[in-house]
C-alpha cells in the first residue's frame, strides 16, 4: 500500500477513534428546539395502524430513515458496515457508505465496501464520493467504479470545504465543482445526490444543484458531528491549527433552517440529517419538508456499544418513537406529517423573515412524495 493510501485508511481510523472517545458534537444546536409540533389529544388512530413506511429512490422503506455515510477502507470498517448492512437489510432501511476513495485508488480494499452489498441485497444502498475527486481528469471514471463496487442505487457527492480546509491532507481547490457536478449528472444514468457533512446547504446552493441535475440533497446541517471538532482533536499538537479548528466548531446552517432554505428553493427529494437524534427529530423533519432522515454518529456508537443488536435497538427506538410522535400528532402515514399543525419561535421566524423565506403550507408539501 502506497503512504498516500496507507494515509487515507490511518485518517479514517483516526476519525473513528475520535468520534468514540472525545466530544465532536457541536455545542450550537440543530433548531429543531424552536419548532413545536402541536399535540392531538384525540388522536383518532390506533398505534397498530400508523404506517410508517416511504418510498425513495423507487424503493421502500420500512421508515423514512438511513444510515448516513461513515466509513469504509480498513478491516474495522468492514466489521462496521457488515453489522450495519446487515440491520437495515433486516429492518427494510437504507445506508450510504462512506468515502470510497481509498478503495478506488487501492482496490485491495474494494472488499470492506462490497460487504454491504452482500449483506443488503435487496437494502436501499448509496456510494460515495467527494467533492474533490470531481476535479480529476477521470472523475467520471472514479465515480462509475464507486456504483459498481458496491451496485449502488444512487451515489452521493459529499461537499466538505471546511473539512478539506482544515485537515492537513485536504484539498484546497474548489473552483469547477459546479461545472464538473454538471458534466456528472449528464453522464451517469445512476441518481446523484449531493451532500455536505455537517455544515447544511443554503437556499442559493440548492438552486445551483437543482441546476446542475442532481436527484435529491442531502443538506447534513448544523448541530449534529462537527468535522472541525474532530480536526481539533487530531491537531491538538499544532497549536495553531488547533485553535483555527476550534473556531469553527459551531460554523454551518442549523439543520432545521437549513431544510428550510433547501425546501423554499427546490422541490427535490430532501434528506435531513445533522444532529438526528430521535423519532421526534425524524417527525419535525419530515413535518418540515423532508423526505427521509439521515443519522450517524449515534449509530456508531451503538455499535461500539453493543455490536450488531446494538445499531438494531438504536433503529428500532427510533422507528418506535416515530410511531408514538405520529399517534400523538393523529397521522396514520409519514405523509401526513407535512400537514400538522407547525409553530415556529420567535427567533425561528426572524431567522426566515431575513432571509426572505415565506414558508407556507405547501412549501413543506414539496418533494418525493407528497
Amino acid at each position: 500500500m502506497s503512504r498516500t493510501h496507507s494515509n487515507i485508511v490511518d485518517r479514517k481510523l483516526e476519525h473513528i477513534r475520535i468520534c468514540l472517545e472525545k466530544s465532536v458534537e457541536m455545542p450550537t444546536t440543530t433548531w429543531f428546539e424552536e419548532i413545536t409540533l402541536i399535540h392531538k389529544a384525540l388522536p383518532e388512530v390506533d398505534l397498530d395502524d400508523i404506517e410508517t413506511s416511504v418510498e425513495f429512490l423507487g424503493k421502500k422503506l420500512s421508515a423514512p430513515i438511513i444510515v448516513s455515510s461513515m466509513t469504509g477502507g480498513h478491516k474495522i470498517s468492514r466489521n462496521i458496515n457488515k453489522a450495519i448492512a446487515k440491520v437495515v437489510e433486516d429492518l427494510g432501511l437504507g445506508m450510504g457508505v462512506g468515502s470510497q476513495r481509498a478503495a478506488i485508488e487501492n482496490p485491495e480494499l474494494e472488499y470492506t465496501f462490497k460487504i454491504v452489498r452482500e449483506e443488503a441485497p435487496s437494502a436501499l444502498i448509496m456510494g460515495n464520493i467527494g467533492c474533490s475527486q470531481l476535479l480529476r481528469d477521470d472523475f467520471i471514471h472514479i465515480a462509475r467504479r464507486a456504483v459498481n463496487m458496491i451496485d449502488a442505487d444512487a451515489l452521493l457527492v459529499h461537499l466538505n470545504p471546511l473539512q478539506e480546509i482544515i485537515q492537513p491532507e485536504g484539498d484546497k481547490k474548489f473552483h469547477g465543482l459546479t461545472d464538473r457536478l454538471r458534466e456528472l449528472t449528464s453522464a451517469m444514468t445512476t441518481p446523484i445526490i449531493v451532500k455536505e457533512v455537517g455544515c447544511g446547504i443554503s437556499m442559493e446552493v440548492a438552486k445551483i444543484l437543482e441546476k446542475c441535475g442532481v436527484y435529491a440533497i442531502d443538506i447534513s446541517g448544523a448541530g449534529g458531528t462537527s468535522f472541525a471538532a474532530i480536526e481539533k482533536y487530531r491537531r491538538k499538537e499544532d497549536e495553531l491549527m488547533a485553535a483555527i479548528a476550534e473556531t469553527f466548531t459551531t460554523w454551518g446552517i442549523p439543520t432545521a433552517l437549513s431544510l428550510c432554505e433547501v425546501r423554499y428553493a427546490t422541490s427535490l427529494p430532501l434528506i435531513a440529517s445533522g444532529g438526528i437524534r430521535t423519532g421526534v427529530d425524524i417527525a419535525k423533519a419530515i413535518a418540515l419538508g423532508a423526505d427521509i432522515t439521515g443519522i450517524a454518529l449515534p449509530v456508531l456508537r451503538a455499535y461500539y456499544s453493543k455490536g450488531e443488536e446494538g445499531v438494531r435497538l438504536l433503529l428500532i427506538r427510533l422507528i418506535e418513537e416515530l410511531k408514538i410522535c405520529m399517534l400523538l400528532l393523529g397521522v396514520r402515514e409519514v405523509k401526513e406529517l407535512k400537514r400538522v399543525p407547525l409553530v415556529f419561535s420567535q427567533k425561528f421566524r426572524n431567522y426566515l423573515q431575513q432571509r426572505g423565506i415565506v414558508y407556507t403550507d405547501e412549501v413543506r408539501r414539496r418533494g418525493g412524495y407528497c
